[in-house]
């Protein structure tokens, strides 16, 4: 089982003003609030509390960055579509995530989450379309698969394939859990590629290997997320 290992905190920011300079690739994670992005982040690292797992859903308006070794840095971007977040919030997050994406001289790839049931949503189909113009690889993380049946599983995933075959963007999809840690080992594959700028290696035949558990305790809990 892959691990991302030599990963560290580096900084937080909320305003643009505040973003360091360019420098090392960057892939950066984004999802709806609550689908499971920092539970993801943590189960790659096989950490606990490396991305912080907010209690309040929309409520985390900061951009982390992690170092990974040598790789490159990872970014954790707050979540969107939280119903409850107030309208200043929402024009904040546009500014800040918004700005860092289009911005961005180091992005070099993306990673969107979206929970396995229900993916796809109006903000997620906006996010695809707001970083189309970077033509930048887009690979998506169908969360919490653990909840779904083998078979919803994967007529999910072929479902999202289809989806994204009509979209102009260079963009891949996976199930994943971070409860059972399904999906580590292609999901890290994925974003070394982005890093280092290479083709993504293919995915397994039918994301069968979906459906062998791992053994051993799971480090991280896919409970709320960002």
């Amino acid at each position: 089982m892959a691990v991302i290992h030599d990963i560290h905190f580096v900084t937080s920011f909320d305003k643009l003003r505040d973003m360091p300079a360019d420098g090392p690739p960057e892939v950066a994670f984004v999802g709806r609030s609550n689908a499971g992005k920092s539970s993801a982040i943590n189960a790659m690292a096989n950490r606990k509390r490396l991305a912080y797992v907010s209690r309040t859903p929309g409520r985390t308006q900061l951009i982390n960055f992690f170092a990974w070794g040598g790789r490159g840095i990872l970014v954790d971007l707050p979540g969107y579509g939280f119903a409850k977040v107030p309208e200043a919030m929402r024009r904040n997050w546009n500014a800040l995530v918004g700005g860092y994406i289009e911005q961005r001289a180091s992005l070099a790839g993306l990673v969107v989450i979206m929970d396995a049931r229900h993916p796809m949503k109006p903000l997620d189909e906006e996010m695809l379309d707001w970083v189309a113009p970077r033509q930048i690889p887009v690979h998506i993380l169908l969360s919490k698969a653990d909840k779904l049946s083998r078979n919803d599983a994967l007529q999910t995933l072929a479902r999202v394939r289809r989806r994204l075959a009509t979209r102009p963007v260079n963009s891949s999809v996976q199930l994943f859990s971070s409860l059972d840690r399904q999906g580590v080992d292609e999901a890290i594959a994925r974003i070394s590629a982005m890093l280092a700028g290479v083709a993504a290696p293919a995915p397994a035949p039918a994301d069968e290997s979906m459906f062998s558990h791992s053994t051993g305790e799971p480090e991280s809990s896919d409970g709320p997320g960002k």
